[in-house]
């Protein structure tokens, strides 16, 4: 496993159909290629999650999201481009954009603007969404620091991208962004 803070470095990672783990606004994550089906079966494998929960893709632009603008209204999609005072992981209507292994059973997607800023240059420059799943083995708090994600994932996952995590104290809420339903708080 290598530990860096090089961009590049994790991006190359990621574009060979890596997992990494990095920081997010609360918590440490797993990510990779949403659309390479082997990398996020080896993230459901090495958590021990059922494909059928789904997963959370995060964005770090708009323009990452352009895709999902025909399956929402203008306000609708005002809202999933936009920074909540909370970060929010917007549950989306999806059937043909995210592949079933990251839909899970679903019909829908759940998908947030990162608000953290070394996160949001990893998406930056990684030019899409990532997956991102708090780094935990089911059952198990979700890592805090680089340390927790060695103690869980050590030569499970490819990279972890040497950055400092958010200091929100939980994960982003997750919420339905036609029914303003909220799942998680």
């Amino acid at each position: 496993m290598i530990i860096t803070s090089s961009l590049s470095e994790i991006t190359s990672i990621l574009k060979q159909g890596g997992v990494i783990a990095y920081p997010t606004e609360a918590v440490w994550g797993l990510g990779c290629d949403p659309f390479n089906q082997d990398a996020v079966l080896r993230i459901l494998e090495v958590k021990q999650r059922p494909m059928e929960k789904g997963l959370i893709l995060i964005a770090g632009e708009a323009n990452h999201l352009s895709q999902w603008k025909s399956q929402l209204s203008s306000d609708q999609y005002e809202l999933l481009t936009s920074h909540t005072e909370k970060p929010t992981s917007w549950v989306i209507p999806d059937t043909q954009i995210a592949p079933n292994w990251v839909r899970g059973e679903h019909q829908s997607v759940a998908i947030r603007l990162v608000q953290h800023e070394q996160t949001k240059l990893l998406c930056s420059e990684f030019e899409k969404v990532l997956v991102s799943t708090s780094a935990n083995p089911a059952g198990k708090p979700p890592a805090m620091n680089k340390s927790e994600v060695i103690q869980y994932f050590d030569n499970k996952i490819d990279a972890i991208f040497d950055a400092p995590s958010g200091s929100i104290k939980r994960p982003s809420q997750v919420k339905d962004i036609i029914t303003n339903t909220l799942y998680r708080s």
